[in-house]
Parts: structure tokens; sequence; C-alpha cells
């Protein structure tokens, strides 16, 4: 069944954006679903349609947003072995593996997360976003492993989304890069825009796009006679953009190890550990993975921290690195 918002807008409310203006008024509603309605035309101000979410109002306008009924998801059920490590009547915390992707689009029609939710228990996902994207309130790349939390029902996923669009829920993700970064932490305070010569990828711009925020620590430094210069980082998200932390290493000269979208292909490098360099060629993904996820439980009101320990094709990579000995620890 739909839902109609009338609002009127009072003096002291005037000249600020419209999403901002229903956001503060209608708590259980998302800015990314606000902006998503008004985007489908589901907004009028005046009784005139308006598809601008940074539209501003004035006093006295009448404004009014039909929240449509939601859409049921036609998916085709997934027989894959999902890895859940917490569950209970309103979220699924799953620890997804490298090489399958969270939701179906372009070339990746019913092989995905949201499918093998299907399978797992279609009747218990929230339908509020994307028909296609049921439960999904977050997502990591492809080829990155980690932490990724579901929603069951529809106030779960807003509540979620709302800790998403405040930049509350903690993120950290554990990555090995080309070379050394100085200084070894940081904060790294970009603009992220698509990029102009290839519409997957994403790029620094100085110009336009939306802000993004990563928060690094470098946490070993491997480098000898016989292996490149690499670096284990840790990477708190203050922000959650597209590739943001892939396009943050490659923006600073230090590509993640494995990215084939933002790095060339390895290359051969003169007196290398032979068993390294076997397993830098046969990583088939970047070496990227969502280690610790914390927010606030949409009933409960209480802190969850979730942690996931770094998959075996990674660890034997740190392993190698760390038995040709000349590494550094670097001081927490």
């Amino acid at each position: 069944m739909k839902k109609k918002i009338n609002l009127i807008v009072k003096e002291n409310k005037s000249n600020i954006r419209v999403d901002i203006f229903i956001n503060k008024l209608e708590n259980d509603l998302s800015r990314t679903r606000i902006k998503n309605l008004i985007l489908d035309k589901k907004l009028t101000i005046n009784n005139k349609i308006i598809t601008d979410p940074s539209k501003k109002i004035n006093s006295g306008d009448n404004i009014n947003l039909i929240i449509p009924e939601p859409k049921k998801a036609s998916l085709k059920p997934f027989k894959f072995k999902l890895n859940i490590i917490y569950e209970d009547e309103d979220i699924i915390v799953i620890d997804k593996p490298s090489g399958i992707v969270i939701h179906p689009g372009a070339g990746n029609f019913d092989k995905t997360i949201v499918n093998a939710l299907i399978n797992y228990d279609k009747n218990s996902l929230s339908n509020i976003g994307d028909e296609l994207r049921p439960g999904i309130v977050h997502r990591i790349d492809k080829n990155t492993s980690g932490l990724i939390v579901v929603a069951k029902n529809n106030a779960t996923h807003e509540h979620l989304s709302n800790q998403f669009s405040r930049h509350t829920i903690t993120r950290i993700y554990q990555l090995l890069i080309w070379g050394k970064i100085k200084p070894s932490k940081g904060k790294i305070e970009t603009l992220i825009t698509r990029s102009s010569k290839n519409r997957q990828m994403m790029e620094v711009s100085r110009l336009k796009g939306k802000k993004a925020i990563t928060n690094y620590k470098t946490l070993e430094i491997f480098e000898n006679e016989n292996t490149p210069t690499l670096s284990l980082l840790d990477c708190k998200l203050d922000t959650g953009r597209t590739h943001q932390i892939r396009v943050h290493m490659n923006y600073l000269g230090h590509s993640i190890v494995g990215d084939d979208k933002y790095k060339k292909k390895f290359k051969k490098i003169k007196n290398i550990n032979p068993m390294l360099e076997k397993k830098l060629i046969a990583l088939n993904r970047q070496f990227l993975h969502a280690k610790t996820l914390g927010f606030i439980h949409p009933k409960r009101n209480e802190e969850m921290v979730f942690n996931s320990n770094i998959p075996q094709e990674l660890e034997k990579i740190l392993k190698i690195l760390r038995n040709t000995g000349n590494y550094n620890i670097e001081k927490k």
C-alpha cells in the first residue's frame, strides 16, 4: 500500500534543500531513499513535479512525496553456501568471498549474493530498494572479500541506510600496496567522481564529485633484495564512495596489489623470490579485505562490531613476505 507525505514549509524552514527538509521531518526515510524517490518523479512542490533533490524550498510551499508500495523482486535462487557469521530477526552479517558480486547487473544476472540470499530465505529480506537488490544496504566489489550487513525487513533497511548516510558505520579494510606511503599514517580527503575516460572507473577530481575520506595506517613494510617494496595497511572509511580505497591508493601512486582496474598487470621483477612471484602472478583478485564492520543494531540500539580473518590466499602471500626477512612492523 502506497503512502503519501504532505508537508507545508514554514517561514523559518525556507531556502534549504527539499531532500534535507523531508529527511529532518521524516526520520524513518533515509536521504538516499528520498533522493531516489525524487529522481523517480514521486515529488511535487505546489503540484509541480520536481526531479532535483537539491531544489531549494520557500515559505508556504506545499510538498507532496509519494512512497509507492514496495516491489516484489523476481530473482532466480542460486545454490551458494553463504558464510553467515551472525543472524537474528533483523539482520544477516555475511563474510563474502572474492569472486562473487553482491547483486544482479550487467554481466552478472543470477550468480550473486542476492540470488544466494533468495535461495537461503526469500521471505526475509527488505524490499524497499531496487527490486534486484532485496536486503542490500551497501556493497563491496566483486574481487574484494569481507563483511557486509543485510537487512531482513524495511524498518531495519531504513535504519541502517541512515547510519551509512550519516557516516557512523565503522568500516576497516586491510590491503597490500606497492611501495610505502609517506607519512606512514594519515588522512586522504578528496572529491571522487566517475571517470570521463572509462565510465566503469572512478577518479579523484578537484572540481566535482562527492567528498571521500580515507584514514590509513601502515602496519608492516616489506623490502629486501628478494622482495619488491610492499606495505600492509589498514584503511578506515569516513565515507563509502564507489572504489574509494582503490582510487585513493592509485591517487597516491601506491596501487593495491592485484587490482587489475586501477593498476596495470603484474610485470616480471628481477631477482624476486620465486614463490612470491608465483603467488603474485596467480592472484586473481585485489589484495583488499573488509575486515571490520560496526553499527548500531536497529532494534536493540546497541553497538555491534564484527571482524573477519584475512582469506587464506592473501595470508599465504603475507607469510612468504614475513619469512623472507627484513621487514618492519610499524608502531601503532
